[in-house]
């Protein structure tokens, strides 16, 4: 490869002969900004040395948009979960593309990620009201740069990019909200208040075992084993452009079988009772969906609408509001707090290893220390 060096001005620049192009045009490469020939002559050989080790990628005039919007997210597409590519989808179309869509791929940098990052925290969101602020929180605008790392690794990959421009951007810390949750006391009011709903005994599920809604609502009786006591979790209900999909369970943890306790299962029994017998009251008209939380006729619950009822019945028992996943919380806090290992915890709750379980539930820690610094001690000293 031969180069040329010239000075402009204060600064020296070079110029390199690639190889012609697959159209058989002269091909040449500058780039200047050195402050010396001796500068420019070294960055040539790291320039000719990339070029050898085929590293180099020449610029292109490929957007960020058409790169996520027509090449990336169909080529990952069949690789991840259903209710993913939707999620990713809808952050590609809703922010990056209105902001930096129109930017070259090759031209992009750190410090314009950071100003695009500075700007959705500040008026990000895409539905504006007077009783929500205009940014983004900072943990959804560190998922965006998440999904642009990710993205851009990908064209890395696959020579569409030299380098990374996400790994020297500084997205903003999230902010750790408090955990919400009911004590043990309030999981007894709410359930008291369901006790007579039809669901009831789904609800108990979910308060005794911390299962998550997308896997209560694509619950299959083929997966309960009332005389054994045991769910087996084997897939989930998600919510992608608001059509209900049956999708695989959130991590390869999340597979797992988990036991039931007997006031659960005999809740269970009744609640398959009753819809047997409505399956015989709506005859012709009864839709077998296999499923075990579903509507009289049969049909799957919209996983939006159960959490709708759920917040519900959590205002009926004037109750503090936390979402249906905050059930979840409350049981696995509830657990910990009564002494079950954080392991058998996270493997109930389908974690991928205990050190989630335990970052997750931190708050419950302390009290859990306490409590074995006493039962230790009155083990080894005595009454």
């Amino acid at each position: 490869m031969r180069g040329h060096f010239k000075k402009r001005g204060e600064k020296w620049y070079f110029w390199a002969e690639l190889e012609p192009g697959a159209d058989g045009r002269r091909r040449q490469v500058s780039k200047g900004g050195f402050r010396t020939r001796k500068e420019a002559e070294k960055g040539f050989a790291e320039f000719r040395d990339q070029v050898r080790r085929g590293e180099y990628v020449a610029p292109s005039k490929l957007t960020v948009g058409f790169f996520l919007e027509e090449e990336w997210l169909p080529a990952i597409k069949a690789s991840i979960r259903p209710g993913t590519h939707d999620h990713y989808s809808r952050m590609v179309g809703g922010y990056v593309v209105p902001r930096i869509g129109a930017r070259r791929l090759s031209e992009l940098t750190p410090s314009q990620l950071n100003s695009f990052y500075a700007g959705l925290l500040v008026d990000g969101r895409q539905q504006k009201s007077a009783s929500k602020p205009a940014g983004l929180s900072p943990k959804t605008v560190r998922h965006v740069h998440t999904l642009l790392h990710k993205a851009f690794n990908d064209a890395v990959r696959w020579g569409s990019l030299q380098r990374n421009p996400a790994d020297r951007a500084e997205p903003p810390r999230p902010r750790t909200p408090e955990m919400k949750v009911w004590d043990v006391t309030r999981l007894r009011i709410f359930l008291n208040q369901v006790a007579d709903d039809r669901l009831g005994p789904i609800w108990l599920l979910i308060a005794t075992t911390g299962m998550r809604r997308g896997e209560v609502v694509g619950l299959r009786w083929s997966d309960v084993d009332l005389d054994a006591g045991r769910i087996s979790i084997v897939q989930t209900h998600v919510l992608v452009n608001r059509q209900v999909m049956v999708s695989e369970p959130k991590t390869l943890k999340g597979r797992r079988s988990i036991a039931v306790d007997a006031s659960t299962v005999t809740a269970l029994r009744q609640f398959r009772r009753l819809q047997l017998e409505e399956r015989l009251r709506y005859g012709e008209l009864w839709t077998d969906t296999g499923l075990v939380v579903t509507h009289e006729d049969g049909t799957a619950i919209n996983p939006r609408l159960f959490s709708s009822w759920f917040a519900q019945h959590a205002r009926a028992a004037g109750l503090p509001p936390i979402r249906l996943h905050d059930l979840r919380h409350s049981y696995a806090t509830a657990a910990l707090a009564a002494g079950i290992p954080a392991k058998v915890v996270s493997e109930r709750l389908g974690h991928a290893n205990t050190a989630i379980t335990l970052d997750t539930y931190s708050h419950v820690l302390p009290n859990m220390q306490e409590k074995a610094a006493e039962q230790v001690a009155q083990l080894i000293l005595g009454s």
